[in-house]
This record gives structure tokens, C-alpha cells and sequence, in this order.
């Protein structure tokens, strides 16, 4: 049976990386514990930078989380009785957590979800771009660009590799603005890392 909740529905926090995701994820989830809201938090296993088991910003702000698989283990641990669901780094999780997310929002819970819009090569990272269609709420966050200091959309990898996902920070990554961003930067990394090795 649906919860009778007025700010039921789902909210999506994206952008590139630094540019407060994590920060503005936490801080709604904090604010609906203020407002005595059942709430549960979950981010991806692969996402253990800062901390196992919270969300951590880039600011050093965190929020306790549980730490899960895959979206079925998501399924798994939700409680019944959770008003707010909260899940940090989406990007991360396949095409099932788009209809997990419907089912939970459309069930009258809050459903509250961050992560990047495009991946390093700047190609919409799936399935954020779908979760942005059926959203009630986009929030686009923008970093400052960490060359000329505009405002920054785009998420630069420093670091040789053309898998899809390498997790890092600050050592592999800065915050991008269109015009300087380079999108062949990782494989000019790796042709530069062979030719050294030849």
C-alpha cells in the first residue's frame, strides 16, 4: 500500500565530479531525518574511496550508507517501513535501478539519487540520462574547472585507461569546462605509456 507522502517521487543530483553531488545528497538526506523521516542510504560497493560504509563529499561532509552489490541487494535490505530512499554514485548500478526507483517512487516514497550525467569521454553515462527523464526533480551541479576556473561540466580522466569505470579522485580526475576539456586525453595516456614501453 502506498505511504501518503507529499514529497514522494524522484529527485536526481548530477554533474561531473567535484561539483557537490555527494554534498547536496547528504544534506537533503539530513534534512528529512530532522524532519523524523524513516531514511536508508546505499552506495555501491565498488566506491570505497574515503569510507567502506558512508557517503563521503569531496568536502569531507559523510552520511552513514549501506554498502550494496548490486540493485537486487538494494531490493533486499529495504526496510517497509522506509519513507526516504537515498543511493549515491547511480551511475554505477545497471538499468534495473531505473525501475526500481519508479516502483519505489510510485509505492509514495522519496526517492533521492546523485551521480555523473556523462562519463569521462563526456557520452551520457546510462542510466542517469533515464532517471533524468522520469525524474519529478533534476538538479544539475557544475564544478569549477580546474584549469581556467569556469564553470565546469565535464569530468576529466588524468590517468591511462579506456575502461568506462576507474574510481578515483583528485589523483585521476579534475572538473572540466567545454572548452577544456580534452576527451582523447586517456587514450593519448595509454598510446604515451606503450611508445615509453617500446
Amino acid at each position: 500500500m502506498p505511504f501518503h507522502n507529499p514529497t514522494a517521487g524522484l529527485e536526481v543530483i548530477c554533474g561531473p565530479m567535484f561539483s557537490g553531488k555527494s554534498e547536496e545528497l547528504i544534506r537533503r538526506l539530513r534534512r528529512a531525518r530532522i524532519a523524523r523521516q524513516r531514511v536508508q542510504v546505499y552506495k555501491p560497493r565498488i566506491d570505497d574511496r574515503y569510507a567502506a560504509d558512508r557517503i563521503v563529499s569531496h568536502s569531507e561532509q559523510s552520511l552513514e550508507a549501506l554498502v550494496v552489490r548490486d540493485v537486487e541487494d538494494i531490493r533486499k535490505r529495504l526496510d517497509d517501513r522506509t519513507e526516504v530512499v537515498g543511493i549515491d554514485e547511480v551511475q554505477f548500478f545497471d538499468r534495473t535501478i531505473i525501475d526500481l526507483c519508479e516502483r519505489l517512487a510510485n509505492m509514495g516514497r522519496r526517492v533521492i539519487v546523485a551521480g555523473l550525467d556523462l562519463d569521462y569521454r563526456g557520452v551520457p553515462f546510462e542510466p542517469v540520462p533515464q532517471l533524468m527523464a522520469v525524474a519529478e526533480f533534476v538538479t544539475k551541479t557544475l564544478a569549477v574547472c580546474h584549469r581556467c576556473g569556469a564553470p565546469a561540466s565535464r569530468t576529466q580522466r588524468l590517468v591511462a585507461s579506456e575502461e568506462r569505470i576507474v574510481v578515483g579522485a583528485l589523483d585521476a580526475y579534475e572538473a572540466r569546462c567545454r572548452r577544456c576539456f580534452e576527451p582523447d586525453l586517456p587514450s593519448q595516456l595509454a598510446m604515451d605509456l606503450n611508445a615509453a614501453h617500446t
